[in-house]
């Protein structure tokens, strides 16, 4: 069965970083940052991240250039904010969502980008909206090393963004359109694009 995590690096130290992720199995990270450098926390400058995961045994994968929220294509900017449905209408990311789904179908993998939190983070917004019906298994791992599966994440988001339906309506054809609504509202709000 296909196994897909998601982390955000934080400020965490290294070797708590990697204790993670040995934690939960995970044998790779996709790197899904635009702009894989970090002045503030250097230990996750893509040269050291890739040495110290293969130092702990865990391949490093670029995926930054087809899942990044900061694409260099211009047409994916409007009025000087990123679009992520043009984002995900791209074909380098149709292309990099199939390796992650290649990947995460033969080994645990988690997408990873700096944002603690995953609803602040495209990885969750704009990379698992497209792959929640493609990998059964999506799962978020928190600081604490608490695991939080997506559809939770999901109902929380809504939830939190006041589109859940009201418990007496809480059908799943109600909250699948909650959660829609949820993405898209989440999505304008990480943008600017209201």
């Amino acid at each position: 069965m296909a196994a897909l995590f998601t982390i955000g690096h934080s400020n965490h130290p290294i070797a708590r970083f990697i204790d993670l992720l040995q934690a939960h199995g995970v044998a790779a990270v996709a790197d899904v940052r635009s702009v894989p450098f970090s002045r503030r926390h250097p230990q996750f400058s893509q040269r050291a991240l890739a040495d110290s995961l293969d130092a702990a045994g865990i391949d490093y994968l670029a995926l930054g250039d087809g899942l990044g929220a900061r694409p260099r294509d211009p047409a994916c900017v409007v009025d000087g904010h990123v679009d992520y449905d043009r984002i995900a209408a791209r074909p380098a990311f149709a292309l990099a969502l199939d390796r992650v789904k290649a990947e995460a179908a033969s080994r645990p993998i988690t997408l990873m980008c700096a944002e603690r939190e995953p609803l602040d983070c495209h990885r969750t917004v704009l990379v698992c909206r497209h792959l929640r019906g493609a990998i059964p298994a999506i799962a978020h791992i928190h600081g604490d090393g608490a695991v939080e599966p997506h559809a939770a994440l999901e109902r929380r988001m809504a939830e939190v963004l006041g589109v859940a339906p009201p418990p007496l309506l809480a059908d799943p054809a109600a909250w699948e359109a909650a959660i829609e609504a949820a993405y898209r509202r989440k999505a304008a709000e990480m943008t600017g694009m209201r």
